[in-house]
């Protein structure tokens, strides 16, 4: 994790909801102007109508000009200031917003990263992604929908109970009352009734998200397995169970608005009945009798938004906390308490020294005792059959998986002393996990260095053997791929993933089965082309293929754990 991100990052154990409000608060200097912008929005509205009332009610008592002009301009002033205020709150609510969320999502990749080479057995990819999209959008509604609005109702409601206690003490005592039962009481009910319903909505959501995810991905397996049914009526029961919760949810909000609309009758009623006393009494001139009344109506516009906010807060607290699950999932590495940095203005090497590496405490030994050295610039070449341990010993190269015994020294620092973060940028590559999204062809190769020039691309395709066919494409560089390169054969696939990290360029470069699914041909003269690109760059080359790797300075086979040499010319083989 980057500096940035410890500092940045809400402190576990406390509430869900006041850690994802803790990371948002940094951004405050955005989002205090506009929460200040929607409450003077709602003030102006307020201050416009009962200004308005106090100047026609005024006007017809046929002042002199001069007695109605301040409020003539009054008037003008808070309609334009109104429609500037309620402009410059989107604006700045929604920017600022947007910068946390981005922010926000960041750090939850951040906290996959370290999780997904290992697995996440406690996550189902549907549910991740349900995390990952709506729960992370959560956190725009706790600002945009639940603090903003609250923050205006509460300064406009605050507003409205002082003047009218100005005005008229009662009025005022009766308008503050009922205006805290709107504003209070009635968006706590609703809090309370929606809380159940919340997480219930939130776990058939990730159902839901889980099982399309293996319908549309796994369809091939559900129905040769004959599963495909089964696999429908889950996903049809989640989606019934979220329109009944909805069901719920919107009769229990459209019942709270109900509510406040009678609250606001009520106060409006009770207020011109207490005025109209005081004036007959001779205690309130007629002008503010006016303003009281169109006060009682309008104060209560800000406060409409609150019951939505109450059910909206409840969805926020349930995503909040299956974050703060996500999040509080410990790596299967943890960083050092100090960790060292990683000098990578010298050419790198890496030194591995009697690895022992197990997935279960209790289980047998993946890696025992590999051995392997990679001096600066010297390209390597792995063979091994499958299960050999060579995708373990990748991970453990990337501080995916903690090793028992042993030493892996990258330019002359301890792999334990450094954090995965730092490792990471430093030997990286092409893993068997790497991902292709679905944007185009140009914006997947950026993902790797985003100031790559249009000659980087050009350069990194035609090394992966790409390049012809990008530009045969009607679309070319714009080309979408689909999700996972969906639009792509498996070959396509591959090489478009090789021309990545190609691009990445990286210390130590890990191509794990670059040429996986290519023909023979194919395949020998992409190895040949990616042996050439890394001339004078540490390179580890993962393969089953032994054609084409006579360019390679070395070539070793990972066999019952591990590493020795072997000539290519021999007759030794390599078993798939």
């Amino acid at each position: 994790m980057t500096e940035r991100a410890r500092t940045a990052a809400p402190a576990r154990g406390s509430r869900p909801t006041i850690r994802l409000l803790r990371f948002l608060l940094p951004h405050w200097r955005r989002l205090l102007p506009a929460a200040l912008a929607a409450a003077g929005s709602e003030l102006a509205a307020a201050a416009l109508t009962a200004t308005a009332a106090w100047l026609i009610t005024r006007a017809a008592q046929q002042p002199p000009l001069a007695a109605v002009s301040v409020a003539i301009v009054a008037v003008r002033a808070l309609a334009l200031g109104r429609g500037t205020l309620r402009y410059a709150d989107r604006l700045l609510g929604h920017d600022g917003v947007l910068r946390a969320v981005a922010g926000f999502r960041t750090r939850i990749y951040e906290a996959l990263v370290p999780l997904a080479p290992a697995g996440t057995p406690a996550f189902r990819s549907g549910d991740l992604l349900t995390r990952l999209v709506d729960d992370v959008d959560a956190a725009q509604d706790l600002l945009l929908r639940v603090l903003i609005p609250v923050a205006a109702g509460c300064v406009v409601a605050t507003g409205a109970g002082v003047t009218a206690a100005l005005l008229l003490p009662q009025a005022g005592a009766l308008l503050g009352l009922l205006l805290a039962l709107a504003g209070v009481l009635v968006p706590g009910l609703v809090l309370a009734v929606s809380r159940r319903a919340g997480r219930a909505e939130k776990a058939a959501r990730a159902e839901l998200a889980a099982a399309t995810l293996d319908l549309t991905r796994g369809a091939a397996d559900l129905a040769a397995y004959g599963a495909r049914d089964r696999a429908e009526g889950r996903a049809r029961d989640a989606s019934a169970r979220i329109a009944a919760l909805e069901r719920s949810a919107a009769l229990t909000t459209t019942s709270a608005s109900a509510v406040v609309l009678l609250l606001q009758g009520g106060a409006t009623v009770g207020v011109t009945w207490l005025a109209l006393r005081a004036h007959a009494a001779g205690a309130l001139p007629a002008v503010h009798l006016t303003v009281l009344a169109v006060l009682a109506l309008v104060s209560f516009e800000a406060l409409a938004p609150l019951p939505g906010a109450a059910r909206r807060l409840v969805a926020v607290r349930a995503s909040a906390r299956r974050l703060a699950d996500l999040l509080d999932t410990p790596p299967p590495v943890a960083d050092p308490p100090v960790p060292l940095p990683l000098d990578t203005d010298e050419p790198l090497g890496v030194d591995i020294t009697d690895l022992r590496v197990r997935h279960r405490a209790d289980g047998p030994a993946a890696l025992d005792g590999v051995s392997l050295r990679l001096p600066p610039g010297r390209r390597v070449a792995l063979l091994g059959a499958s299960g050999s341990g060579k995708s373990t010993l990748i991970a453990a190269l990337m501080r995916f998986v903690p090793y028992e015994a042993g030493s892996i020294r990258v330019g002359g620092r301890e792999l334990r002393d450094c954090s995965g973060a730092d490792v990471r940028r430093v030997i990286t590559g092409m893993t068997q996990d790497a991902h292709v999204f679905h944007t185009t062809i140009r914006a997947n190769l950026l993902l790797a260095r985003p100031d790559a020039t249009d000659g980087d691309l050009r350069e990194a395709a035609r090394r992966a053997r790409l390049l012809d066919w990008i530009e045969s494409l009607a679309e070319g560089w714009d080309t979408f791929v689909g999700g996972d390169g969906a639009t792509l054969s498996g070959g396509q696939r591959r090489r478009l993933l090789l021309a990545r990290a190609l691009l990445a360029d990286p210390p130590v470069l890990v191509l794990d089965e670059p040429t996986e699914g290519l023909d023979p041909d194919t395949a020998a003269a992409v190895l040949a082309d990616v042996l050439d690109a890394t001339r004078g760059r540490t390179t580890l080359l993962v393969t089953h293929e032994q054609s084409g790797l006579a360019a390679a300075d070395e070539t070793v086979v990972l066999e019952g754990g591990r590493i020795r040499p072997v000539s290519l010319n021999s007759p030794a083989t390599v078993a798939r």
